[in-house]
């Protein structure tokens, strides 16, 4: 027996199908091994080496690769082929005991023709690249685990500090300072709405047979104002009402006429097919995806998914990459999916290739594409879920489209005289151009560029049918985006494909980051205190160029030019040489001083201050330790039908008590909105979630004692019994109150599906 072990129970399913009952193909579930979370884990005086565990919920997995490896003629290792797989390969050969016989086998797509070709062609593990990844994991401990409880001591209890993620930190509260400190400026833009003087014989004139410029017989084009006494008027140049009045008055009486005409031929080409960087910043463009949502479905789209008819399916290549190279074999499929779908006059010359940009791209790795070109978005639309094929869809399109022809457009620009009695000289200036061929566009989705001009000749007087006059204020920069801040970390040379939806999730999970209801990246309070704080004492760990240089040395780990020791051992000796020195010269007073109130603790009656947590600032009572009062800090009224609204719930929950020691229950305002606490806290810290007023009385089906009800988490809001823990019954979904007609079980209404049965092995809808 041959046994394949791979990081997931889908990829291990995918494989598993391709193969003969010789071959047992096994999951790891992931990293089997890792530095302990009780302490440090790294041997700092022993050339910092590692000291890796086998943690709890790996054990029972550990014990059955080892018999089954014992049990086996050959091992085969066949994890990912990036850095992280290959120490997980590393990893299991080391818990598992293996000997140097073990095989290690990687390919770029989970097809059976791959597979097969991997399984001619193993090789040994790569110890370097095994390197590269365990200075990562050590270089990343040691700053969490050192300076985190600093930032406990001298800011707040529980925050963290990591080496990429306080650099994307930095970055995002950079940006919102430019926002906050943005003086915004008056400025007018003027434009005519102009026609051709004959428009009304125009309407019933065919155009003319010689035609060639593509234009169209529409009278009426829009000019705006290009220059002004012979200077070109930029976004500032005209400051306000008074200076636009003056000239929207000149131009009234203007007379119009066209003076010059250029015409050009634009072509535009493909873009490139996707690495995980432009992968992630399309999807979060056009599908509103985070870079966390967009790698989590493409990793299901590598791994396979149920195809009906075909069993497990691995719908696209590896998608974690910084290559743009595409295979033969694909770039030769791709040709025959043209020249059979679209046409010959899609098909070029011959299969265009893209130079990697990445100086870390290896020439043997792919981009994401999908692994079988004739597998249309279409067959899947009914067959897999909306998100998974929204971006296989996309992933295909900019595969295919990579290898289509430049789309070609005819532009024209059309310069229009405005005279007039008084000294000025006034141009504006109008643009259009028409689609001729469309090429790539055909397939990959892009914004319409189609704005045509009437024909028009030199010397040809139009006419003025109105003058508007707008006033604009410059706006502020925008906040980061996923996509913003995935090209700001790859342009700085900050992180690695693998790593930039873990550095978004992970400052969003720690509070540093919030969403603003655009779903931009806005830093919460507490991010601006410690980037302060890093930057003052800490300077090389927020630097940009320290971080991209750290980042070029684990590359140069991963290809044998440089040992990891040297490289940690360089950095830490500044580090912790410089934290020891801030633990004594840094004062907790300084970072975040304590202020006075004029409101009163209830409790004790001493004066309340503000201190600064973990989530922002909030009131204490300056009678600490001694009374523990605390309260949030409110830094605006609600509006009134936030406060009505809380009103009418203090009177609905008046006589509600704490069933845990009796006293009243009073209702209070968290990050989710309203809930009941004990007015007994911090004593005694019973809460009760307050339901929605359209949420049906639903008895809870399991226990027939308790209510379902609605709850949060850390993942989102569910529903469950309110008699949890004695009930444990929950649903993800909305329970309608409903039951099914065909089970009982409660109808839940799914975002994606409808209304559907709670029971998932009913398919009633």
């Amino acid at each position: 027996m041959k046994l394949i072990i791979v990081e997931s129970p889908t990829k291990a399913k995918t494989i598993a199908k391709f193969l003969d009952k010789n071959y047992l193909v096994e999951s790891s579930f992931g990293h089997i091994r890792d530095l302990p979370k009780s302490d440090l884990g790294v041997e700092v005086e022993n050339n910092f080496k590692p000291k890796y565990v086998i943690p709890t919920k790996a054990k029972k997995v550990v014990s059955r690769l080892k018999e089954l490896s014992s049990k086996s003629d050959t091992v085969i290792l066949a994890s990912d082929e990036d850095r992280e797989g290959e120490a997980i390969a590393w990893h299991l050969k080391e818990a598992l005991k293996l000997n140097d016989n073990a095989q290690r086998i990687t390919f770029h797509e989970i097809t059976k023709s791959a597979i097969l070709k991997a399984l001619e062609t193993p090789r040994t593990i790569n110890q370097d690249l095994v390197d590269a990844q365990q200075a990562r994991r050590i270089l990343d401990r040691l700053v969490g685990y050192e300076l985190s409880p600093f930032l406990w001591k001298k800011v707040a209890k529980g925050l963290s500090a990591g080496r990429v993620q306080s650099v994307a930190v930095r970055l995002i509260v950079e940006r919102e300072r430019e926002i906050q400190n943005f003086k915004n400026e008056e400025y007018w833009q003027i434009s005519a709405l102009l026609k051709k003087e004959d428009a009304d014989l125009l309407k019933n004139k065919k155009a003319s047979s010689d035609n060639s410029d593509n234009q169209n017989d529409s009278s009426e084009f829009k000019a705006d104002l290009y220059k002004i006494n012979n200077k070109v008027v930029n976004k500032l140049t005209i400051k306000n009402e008074t200076e636009a009045s003056f000239i929207f008055n000149n131009l009234e009486a203007a007379t119009y006429s066209v003076k010059k005409i250029e015409k050009k031929e634009l072509h535009k080409n493909p873009p490139a097919p996707f690495t995980t960087s432009t992968l992630q910043q399309t999807a979060n463009r056009l599908l509103g995806f985070s870079a966390k949502k967009t790698m989590t479905i493409a990793q299901k789209l590598y791994e396979g998914l149920p195809i009906k008819g075909k069993g497990q399916v691995g719908l696209i290549t590896y998608m974690r990459t910084d290559a743009v190279n595409l295979s033969e074999y694909f770039l030769n499929s791709a040709r025959e999916y043209i020249n059979g779908s679209l046409g010959k006059e899609y098909l070029t010359a011959s299969a265009r290739h893209f130079k990697n940009k990445s100086k870390n791209a290896q020439e043997a790795h792919e981009a994401v594409r999908p692994t079988d070109i004739f597998c249309h978005p279409d067959s899947l639309k009914d067959v897999v879920e909306k998100d998974y094929y929204r971006l296989y869809k996309l992933i295909w399109q900019r595969a295919l489209a990579s290898q289509l022809p430049e789309a070609i457009f005819d532009a024209t620009v059309v310069e229009i005289d405005a005279k007039n009695n008084s000294e000025h000289n006034y141009l504006f200036q109008a643009s259009g151009q028409t689609m001729r061929f469309p090429g790539f566009l055909k397939i990959y989705p892009e914004k319409n560029t189609d704005s045509e001009l009437p024909l028009l000749k030199e010397g040809e007087k139009v006419l003025c049918s109105k003058i508007n006059k707008e006033q604009h204020f410059t706006k502020p920069p925008a906040r980061y985006s996923d996509a913003g801040l995935v090209k700001e970390l790859e342009k700085h040379g900050i992180g690695r494909p693998s790593t930039y939806a873990p550095t978004i999730a992970t400052i969003i999970e720690r509070n540093y980051i919030n969403r603003d209801d655009d779903k931009r990246l806005k830093p919460t309070d507490i991010a601006f205190t410690v980037i302060d704080l890093l930057v003052k004492h800490f300077a090389k760990i927020v630097n940009y160029e320290f971080t991209a240089a750290m980042e070029d040395n684990l590359d140069h780990i991963a290809l044998g030019e440089k040992k990891w020791q040297p490289i940690i051992s360089d950095f830490y000796q500044d580090f912790h040489q410089n934290l020891t020195t801030k633990y004594e010269e840094v004062k907790r007073t300084d970072i975040v001083p304590e202020e006075k109130t004029e409101e009163i603790c209830e409790k004790c009656q001493s004066p309340m201050i503000i201190k600064t947590g973990r989530y922002g600032k909030f009131l204490a009572c300056s009678n600490f330790p001694e009374c523990r009062n605390i309260k949030s800090l409110e830094k605006k009224e609600r509006p009134q039908a936030e406060t009505e609204k809380i009103k009418a719930l203090e009177e609905k929950y008046a006589g509600e008590i704490c069933e845990k020691c009796g006293k009243p229950m009073s209702v209070k305002i968290g990050r989710f909105g309203p809930f009941l606490g004990c007015s007994d806290y911090p004593k005694c810290k019973n809460i009760k979630n307050i339901n929605d007023q359209d949420f049906p009385d639903i008895t809870c089906p399991l226990c027939q004692q308790g209510k379902i009800v609605q709850k949060r988490s850390r993942r989102g809001v569910f529903y469950a019994c309110n008699r949890y823990p004695d009930c444990k019954n929950a649903y993800w979904a909305r329970p309608n109150g409903e039951k099914c007609s065909e089970c009982g079980s409660l109808m839940i209404e799914d975002k994606n599906k409808g209304i559907i049965c709670s029971n998932k092995e009913c398919e009633k809808k």
